[in-house]
């Protein structure tokens, strides 16, 4: 189109569209009708769109004049979204393009990826540029922004640098504090000078729930329960990984660490629970949670206001267990209510397999999995028995020794 282009390609989720004012909100008009969301940018022209072609002469002369220099360093372009040359970098063919064409930031974080890049490092006045590139990094990946808008500059550029220096990143330690007048110094050795300096300040901290003003959730996947003021629901959260909770790592599906469905609902049976709702009515899965390798997630399950019937909303969010990373993933939305399910009339519990039942072969059933891409670990496979009797499937499931 000679109104409106694609002006970048930030992530999976995130895409710019660039040119004619009306042009580009008909686009937005259409796609909001898709479900999807758009914002307006603050810029000053409509960099990367078909109205910047009457400047691209002009800033072809401009660029020829200029001494380039090959880089140093290497350099993945923004342009195509992999390794450039020096020929690309210093030829003014390629500013010119940069200036009309889109940017592809994802295939660039991708390039990097594929080349073993873990630690992303973002030089500007923020941690936006991180926010993107998570999409389309993997799990194991760190992104650390040396400014944020709502830091002073040097409390942000030292705990950017403290935090590459504790993930493993050489650190020039001369280099950072340089001129500063900081120095090495020597720890008191055994035996220590006998001196009390007990905390004069008043009891409580962070490792008291109750200083925070929270509740123990009571639950092994969840830390903490807040009610909220004037019956407005209850949150609840808590830190999941493969450390603090090793079986997990049990639960592998298409190679990644996913937190079962099952622990979704066992999460909303606890937040029902806590709010005096005992049956989970519905529960819809929107994403799966993944657990990295390394590092947390933080978890938030919040249960919303009671309607005429008694009945909650209930929804279960994830981010990563990062101080610089905003966005939430909703993994779960449901709704609870008040009053036992009862177990149907023709069921008798008592006689075990149910009469009339089909026995299942469940021998192997779990290398079979496997070859699907659902490994279970131990933990995870406790299916002894099946049965199935009129579109009903009947199970006897135990753990493991030792779990």
């Amino acid at each position: 189109s000679d109104r409106v282009a694609i002006a970048a390609v930030n992530g999976p989720s995130s895409v710019v569209i660039s040119g004619e004012e009306d042009a580009v909100q008909e686009v937005a008009v259409q796609l909001e009708a898709l479900g999807r969301k758009s914002s307006r940018l603050r810029v000053s022209h409509a960099f990367h769109s078909p109205l910047m072609d009457p400047m691209l002469e002009e800033f072809r002369a401009v660029v020829e004049g200029l001494a380039f220099q090959a880089p140093r360093i290497p350099v993945v372009s923004n342009l195509t979204g992999a390794l450039a040359s020096a020929d690309e970098l210093c030829s003014a063919e390629y500013w010119v393009r940069h200036v009309r064409e889109a940017v592809r930031f994802a295939d660039g974080v991708r390039c990097l990826e594929d080349a073993g890049v873990r630690k992303f490092v973002e030089l500007g006045t923020d941690g936006v540029l991180s926010a993107l590139a998570r999409e389309s990094a993997g799990d194991d990946a760190v992104m650390v922004p040396v400014l944020r808008k709502d830091r002073p500059e040097e409390l942000a550029a030292v705990a950017a640098w403290a935090r590459l220096h504790v993930q493993g990143a050489p650190m020039e330690r001369a280099a950072v504090f340089a001129g500063t007048g900081a120095a090495r110094v020597e720890l008191p050795t055994y035996a220590f000078q006998h001196q009390w300096f007990w905390p004069a300040g008043p009891l409580g901290g962070t490792g008291d729930m109750r200083a925070a003003g929270l509740g123990s959730a009571g639950h092994p996947l969840l830390g903490a329960t807040v009610e909220l003021a004037e019956g407005e629901g209850a949150v609840f959260t808590g830190r999941l990984s493969v450390g603090s909770h090793p079986w997990l790592a049990d639960h592998v599906v298409m190679g990644r660490v996913l937190l079962p469905g099952t622990a979704l609902l066992e999460l909303a049976f606890r937040a029902g629970d806590e709010v005096g709702c005992d049956r989970v009515e519905e529960l819809t899965l929107a994403a799966p949670l993944t657990l990295p390798g390394q590092g947390a997630v933080q978890v938030q399950v919040r249960v919303g206001v009671a309607d005429d019937t008694g009945r909650r909303t209930v929804t279960v969010h994830s981010r990563p267990d990062a101080a610089d990373e905003p966005l939430w993933t909703q993994h779960a939305t449901g709704v609870l209510a008040v009053g036992s399910h009862s177990v149907p009339a023709d069921f008798d519990a008592t006689v075990w397999p149910p009469a009339g039942a089909e026995s299942l072969d469940v021998e192997g059933c779990y290398e079979r999995f496997a070859e699907l891409g659902f490994t279970y670990g131990p933990v995870f496979q406790g299916l002894r028995a099946a049965w199935r009797r009129d579109g009903e499937i009947f199970a006897e499931v135990s753990l493991p020794e030792g779990a």
